[in-house]
Order: structure tokens, then sequence, then C-alpha cells
């Protein structure tokens, strides 16, 4: 038998043999179009964690740098004065739950500083010291002891014993254009004599010697302590007994009294008439002070008012002193109420009762003026109950 050959030319081509397969399912063969959908998917997610990860990041970051703005903002607001806010409270805006949870930072229009600022101060503390000698102050008019001693944080009783030689412990001699000695402080101003001791002096005034010896004003050498006569000494807490200036009680009795001693206001007694219920009304219309309270020099109050203003009786009573006084009071009125009470109105500008008159509570016994030791227009006005001075404060409504 002839064998059939290939032609020479062509190569005989070696078949493949195709391996017998367990399974019975086909593989899918891999294509380039299912390596380009896998390879846009890994990219796909690693752009989102990327993303992620920088919005982490960057929610990180901005809340550091909020808290750190908060902070600088509490230390610039400790720095700043308190502004107090004048405007009225506004009322509260409702915020949403959602909201709320949200941790926002702080608006500020100003914007955050950065640097540390120092404010300036308009008003300069002046320390104050207390004054070491005394001044000279000149009487205007309207002054009085006690307004004079306020003005200088001072009890009246030290301006009237710092000034004895033109007072004579008489608040109601002060006149204007008079010049008085204001102490340093409370206490006796004194004139040092010759022969004085310390220790004399310390007793007559009730004082301390350390306090006067201890006070700068007095500009002593403590190794050896001596005063110059003539010079004047501070006795710091230092007090003397007052000379008494000040019309008697006159009872409507037969008292009889001097009109030469007392004035020729003063009445002869032996009266009769109303007796005071002890309850006692404002003797003017003004219920203010325009001068002296009460207090040991000034045993009454002075009742601001102008001249020609009426003056009536403060409680029932029969009148025992109707005219001019001649212990400073100028024109005066005492009245005499009967049942240990007696009234004293003073530096009256005129008088409309008389010696023995009855009156009751809000009759008119005068005006009011600036006569006698007064520099303006105002009453005095004294309680005295059986012959001690009350103060009016107490019993006037």
């Amino acid at each position: 038998m002839v064998q059939n050959s290939l032609p020479v030319d062509q190569p005989q081509t070696e078949q493949p043999q195709v391996e017998p397969t367990i399974s019975s399912v086909p593989v899918k063969p891999i294509t380039a179009k299912n390596t380009r959908r896998s390879d846009v998917f890994v990219l796909l997610g690693v752009w989102l964690i990327t993303f992620s990860v920088i919005l982490v990041a960057a929610y990180l970051g901005w809340k550091q740098m909020a808290s750190r703005q908060a902070a600088e903002k509490e230390a610039q607001a400790s720095l700043r004065p308190a502004v107090v806010n004048t405007q009225p409270a506004q009322p509260a805006l409702a915020v949403s739950s959602a909201l709320a949870a949200v941790d926002m930072p702080s608006f500020d229009p100003q914007g955050s500083e950065k640097n540390l600022v120092r404010y300036s101060t308009l008003h300069t503390i002046i320390p104050t010291r207390p004054r070491e000698g005394a001044i000279e102050y000149t009487v205007l008019q309207g002054d009085s002891v006690f307004s004079i001693s306020k003005d200088y944080n001072l009890k009246p009783e030290s301006i009237l014993w710092a000034n004895y030689d033109s007072l004579q412990d008489s608040p109601d001699s002060l006149r204007p254009g008079m010049v008085l000695l204001v102490p340093p402080v409370n206490g006796v101003l004194y004139e040092w004599k010759e022969g004085d001791t310390l220790d004399a002096v310390v007793s007559q005034f009730k004082a301390k010697k350390d306090e006067v010896l201890g006070f700068s004003g007095n500009k002593l050498d403590l190794t050896n302590p001596t005063f110059k006569t003539g010079s004047m000494v501070m006795i710091p807490g230092g007090e003397r007994k007052f000379q008494t200036w000040i019309i008697p009680v006159i009872a409507r009795g037969n008292a009889g009294v001097s009109r030469n001693v007392l004035g020729p206001g003063a009445c002869t007694g032996n009266y009769d008439g109303l007796y005071g219920s002890g309850g006692f009304i404002w003797p003017s219309g003004n219920h203010v002070l325009s001068g002296n309270d009460f207090w040991s020099g000034h045993l009454g109050i002075d009742i601001a008012g102008a001249t020609g203003d009426l003056v009536w009786a403060s409680d029932a009573g029969v009148v025992v002193f109707a005219g001019w006084s001649s212990g400073g009071y100028g024109y005066m009125v005492m009245i005499d109420h009967g049942n240990g009470y007696q009234t004293v109105y003073g530096h009256l500008n005129s008088v409309s009762s008389s010696c023995g008159q009855s009156v009751y509570a809000g009759n008119i016994i005068g005006t009011l003026g600036s006569t006698g030791n007064s520099t303006g227009s105002h009453l005095h006005f004294e309680i005295r109950y059986f012959g001690q001075f009350v103060n009016p404060w107490q019993v006037l409504p």
C-alpha cells in the first residue's frame, strides 16, 4: 500500500492533547475586559479611604484650632475691664436639639487677638494721708460749727476747744469773716504755756501720754521731748468741760428772774394757764436742719427757714420769756408747758407773743430770723425736761 504523505513544504502540525477535566462546569476564560473592571474597583476603594483620612485629619485640626482660640479669648477676657451691660435682657432663643448637640465654635465679630492688651487707667489714685497740722478756715455766711466740723470729718467739740478765745465755747458766737483754727484730728488743740508739764496737761484733758508723744504733727524728739511756750500742741482724744451759755429754765411761777441778767424779754413769773399734752409738733413749716444739730456743745437743733417764716408753739403752755435775750439767742420765746417740759425758740426776727400768755400747739408766737449770735436765718429750737436738755429728734414726729 502506498502511504499518503504531506507535501514537503507543509510541515506537519502536532495536535495538542487536551487533558480530561474532572468537573463538567466550564471555566470562564480571563479576558482583558474583566481585568480592567477589577482595577477600577480597586482604585475607587483606595480613593475613598484616602478621602476619609483627609476628612478625619481636617476635622481633628479644626477642633484643635477652635480649642486654642477659645483659650486665647478666655485669657483676653480676663485681662479686659468688666463692662456693665445696661441693655435690657433679651429672651433666650430656642435652640433645636439637633443644633444643640453640635459643638460649634464661638463667634467673635471682632476676630481673635493674638497679643495681650494693656488698657489705660483714666483715674489716678492718690493715697490719703492724715493731716498733721491745724489749718485756718474763714467763716462764711450760713456756716455753723456743726457744718464746718462735718466738712473736715471732726467732732464739733474739737472745733470749739481749738477756738476758745474767739467762740468762748458758744457755737452761736460764730460770725462771717471770723478765722477759725481747724485741728488735724479729734481732741484738744492746746497752746502750751510757761510752766506746763506733759503729765499735768495730759491729766487736765483726760488724754494718754503716749498718744501725745506719738502724734507726728507735734514733731517731738522722742529721746528728749520738749515743748516751746506758745506752740500749739495737739492732744489727740483729749476733752474738757464746756462753759455754759444758755438761758436757764424759767417756771411759770414766781421765779424771781432778773431782766438785767437774762435780758429785757425775761418775764417776772407767777402765771397760770394752759398745760401741755406731752406731745410735740414741729414749730415751723420746714423739717430739715440748717446748721447745728443736737450735740454736747449745742443743746438744740437749728431748723432751716427764711426770714419772716411763721413760728408756732410746739405744745400748749404759758409764755415765760418773750423778747430780747442777753445769752446770744437774740429775740426769743420760752414756753413753760406745766408738766416739766419747757421749749425755747431762738434767733427770731420778731416776737408776737407776750409774758403770761396761754398758747395752744400751733398758735403763732413769732417769725423766723437771724438775730443774736447767728450766721444765717434759722430757728434755734430746744426742749427741756425738768432742767435737762432733750434731743428734739426723740420727741418730734
